[in-house]
């Protein structure tokens, strides 16, 4: 019995060794394309192809494993500063089992003579809303101001709000939900001087999850408006 024991532990320590040896990390940092100073972000990552593996960092560097050997997409958002997503492969892991990638991250404002990326999407992080509703939180106003200076600085630019909600629910409310919610960012910004035909909307509804995991995480993840930038 004792041998057996013996042999049973040995088999059972030589898996979970394996299995951490196997273990490949993705790393990095984020940081200005400008000044290459670091940047706080929001780092949203996600196995690939369902998004059954979802986690959220905020902060000037990321670390996390890509358990069994899957492929992960990572989304990065800083307030002024266009959004930025990579897939990170697992396959292009070094030596030491790491997947090393520093994220440089674009101004979307404060340089008026600084040509933006156009389809580049930026999501409106602190944009709140009251549950279920289009009212705007005043806590957003900053962000939304933000957006309001961009756009003065860049006087021809053009940018697409595109509202989504999560998928819970019925799909004919939720689009019209994320109809509403983006049709009230424009009101605050052609309130704050932006005009409207500057301006375009699409509303998504549930229909572009950034992640189907049945999380309340996940799901707030999916409720967003998101800006892409159609003309400079």
């Amino acid at each position: 019995m004792r041998a057996l024991f013996i042999c049973v532990f040995s088999i059972f320590s030589i898996t979970v060794f394996s299995q951490a040896d196997s273990l490949v990390i993705a790393q990095g940092k984020i940081i200005s394309a400008d000044t290459k100073e670091p940047i706080v972000a929001r780092i949203t990552y996600q196995s690939l192809p369902y998004g059954s593996r979802l986690g959220v960092i905020n902060n000037s560097s990321f670390s996390f494993p890509l358990f069994d050997g899957e492929r992960y997409a990572i989304t990065v958002d800083a307030v002024g500063y266009a959004s930025v997503k990579y897939m990170l492969d697992p396959a292009e892991a070094n030596d030491e089992k790491r997947v090393v990638k520093d994220i440089e991250l674009h101004h979307t404002t404060g340089n008026p003579n600084k040509k933006q990326i156009v389809g580049s999407v930026m999501r409106l992080d602190n944009l709140i809303f009251e549950v279920a509703k289009a009212k705007i939180d005043p806590d957003s106003y900053a962000e939304l101001d933000l957006l309001v200076s961009m756009m003065n600085e860049h006087k021809s630019m053009v940018i697409q709000l595109e509202g989504h909600t999560d998928y819970l629910g019925d799909p004919g409310k939720n689009m019209k939900l994320s109809q509403q919610r983006v049709d009230a960012v424009r009101d605050y910004l052609v309130g704050k001087g932006v005009h409207k035909h500057r301006i375009k909307l699409k509303a998504f509804g549930g229909t572009m999850p950034l992640s189907h995991d049945s999380t309340p995480e996940a799901h707030r993840l999916n409720r967003r408006v998101e800006v892409r930038i159609l003309h400079e």
